[in-house]
């Protein structure tokens, strides 16, 4: 219990057992594997249920790139499937990109409490600019297929 000279929300000291987890590491995780979920397991542990269900519009949307690549672009399948592999990257991306981009302070108080700020320079930076140039692409990339086989399937 904080003394009464000592504000309630002052940092008290780490326990030895609480893990530091750094911000680069976590935003270069979400941009390498986030489409698996390793930078959730990272941030938050293996009882965080949405780091399992991660893989799978990733695996979904790898199966309508397979039916597409092996069936041609006629699977309508497959047209349904590949955007989802697109949306999952796009969102790896950002989350890559708000976590890189979240002041060094707030990500400390909320995933390290009781560890000191941790400085932590240049590397969630460019995690954020290559998390951006990819997922802007990808995302561009996945709202024109999707839009081009709607409008096939309505002329077609």
């Amino acid at each position: 219990m904080p003394s009464s000279s000592q504000p309630p929300h002052a940092l008290q000291p780490a326990s030895p057992a609480a893990l530091y987890r750094s911000k680069s590491i976590a935003a270069w995780l979400a941009l390498l594997l986030g489409t698996l979920g390793v930078h959730r397991l990272y941030v938050r542990g293996f009882g965080d249920p949405w780091a399992w269900l991660t893989p799978l519009p990733t695996a979904l949307g790898l199966i309508g790139l397979h039916r597409h690549l092996t069936l041609g672009q006629d699977d309508r399948l497959s047209w349904a499937l590949v955007p989802l592999l697109g949306l999952s990257i796009s969102v790896a991306m950002f989350t890559a990109i708000v976590w890189a981009l979240t002041p060094d302070e707030r990500w400390d108080a909320r995933h390290n409490p009781g560890h000191a700020v941790v400085d932590t320079r240049w590397g969630p930076v460019l995690a954020a600019i290559i998390g951006m140039l990819l997922g802007g692409g990808i995302l561009m990339g996945t709202i024109t297929y999707a839009i081009q086989r709607f409008f096939e399937v309505q002329l077609g």
